[in-house]
């Protein structure tokens, strides 16, 4: 059997200085490591790394990598507390929300944003 705990999450980002902005003033992770073309993120239980999209190729060959303009390709949730007040703080932080908050039909409330690279977050919260 192959373990199941993720240990890191790659994103292919188009500007490395812009991922890296983003996610310190966005989630202020402690950086583990970083150089010219990429940034590994601690997140709670496990790591991010922004690593800029000219240097993946080799990483997912014989596969292209997809451009950040084809839209969603994946969603990444962030359980809060509260959605509404998260809701606000990004907002606060210059974020521009793609939807909600808006309790969906499974039980959760969420807001959902986006990344400069098109990578879509969304933070939920458990609703009765």
């Amino acid at each position: 059997m192959i373990p199941n705990a993720i240990e890191v999450i790659t994103l292919f980002v188009g500007d490395i200085a812009a991922a890296k902005a983003f996610y310190t003033r966005v989630f202020a992770p402690e950086i583990v490591y970083e150089d010219d073309v990429s940034a590994v993120l601690a997140f709670s239980g496990a790591m991010v790394n922004l690593l800029a999209a000219s240097e993946a190729p080799p990483l997912v060959e014989p596969r292209p990598v997809a451009p950040s303009t084809a839209g969603a390709g994946m969603l990444l949730t962030i359980r809060v507390a509260s959605v509404d007040d998260t809701a606000k703080a990004l907002q606060a932080a210059g974020v521009a929300l793609l939807n909600g908050p808006v309790d969906r039909p499974w039980g959760r409330r969420t807001a959902a944003f986006a990344d400069p690279s098109g990578h879509v977050w969304e933070v939920a919260e458990e609703i009765a």
